[in-house]
C-alpha cells in the first residue's frame, strides 16, 4: 500500500473516497466537512444526516455529489461537544480504512482529522492515524493520501511518517 502526504485540498483529490472529519449528527458546517459540502453540494449533507446519528468512532458512507471520489467517509471523530480524543481519531481511521476495504476501493483520502474545528493536536493525530494506515491489512486499497491544509500539518504528519519508516 502506498502512503502519500500531500498539501492541499482534499475536495480536488483523485480518489475514490475522501474522509470527511463528522460530528456524530452528520451535519457538515465548517472546516473539511464545509469544503466538501460546498464543492460536492448540498446532497452530501443531505444523505448523511439521514443516516446519522451515529456515536463517535464510527463512519457513515454516503455518495459524493460532484467531487471527483465517488464516495465520502464521515467519520464521526467528535460528538456535538466538537472536541476530538484520541481514541475517537484512532477508531476512526481505523473504520474508515475498513469501510473502504469493503467497498473494494483502491484509493482514499484523509485529512488530519480532528485537527481543524476540534483543535486536536496536529503531531499526536499524526502519529495515531500513521499507526493506523501502518497497521492496516486490508485486500482492496492501494494508495492512501494524507491531504494536509497548511506547511505546519504538512510537516507534522511527514514527521510521523518518518518515525513509522514511511
Amino acid at each position: 500500500m502506498k502512503i502519500e502526504l500531500v498539501e492541499g485540498d482534499i475536495t480536488a483529490c483523485k480518489v475514490d473516497a475522501v474522509v470527511n472529519a463528522a460530528n456524530t449528527h452528520l451535519w457538515m458546517g465548517a472546516g473539511v466537512a464545509g469544503a466538501i459540502k460546498r464543492v460536492g453540494g448540498d446532497e452530501i449533507e443531505a444523505e448523511a444526516i439521514r443516516l446519522g446519528p451515529i456515536f463517535v468512532g464510527e463512519v457513515a458512507i454516503t455518495g459524493a455529489g460532484k467531487l471527483w471520489a465517488r464516495h465520502v467517509i464521515h467519520a464521526a471523530v467528535m460528538g456535538q461537544d466538537l472536541i476530538p480524543t484520541a481514541e475517537a481519531i484512532r477508531m476512526c481511521t481505523r473504520h474508515a480504512l475498513s469501510a473502504a476495504d469493503g467497498l473494494q476501493l483502491e484509493s482514499m483520502a484523509f485529512p488530519a482529522l480532528g485537527t481543524g474545528v476540534g483543535g486536536f493536536a496536529l503531531d499526536l493525530c499524526a502519529r495515531i492515524m500513521g499507526e493506523e494506515v501502518h497497521r492496516f491489512e486490508g485486500r482492496h486499497l492501494k494508495r492512501i493520501l494524507f491531504v494536509l491544509y497548511g506547511q505546519t500539518a504538512f510537516r507534522a504528519f511527514q514527521a510521523a511518517m518518518q518515525e513509522e519508516g514511511t
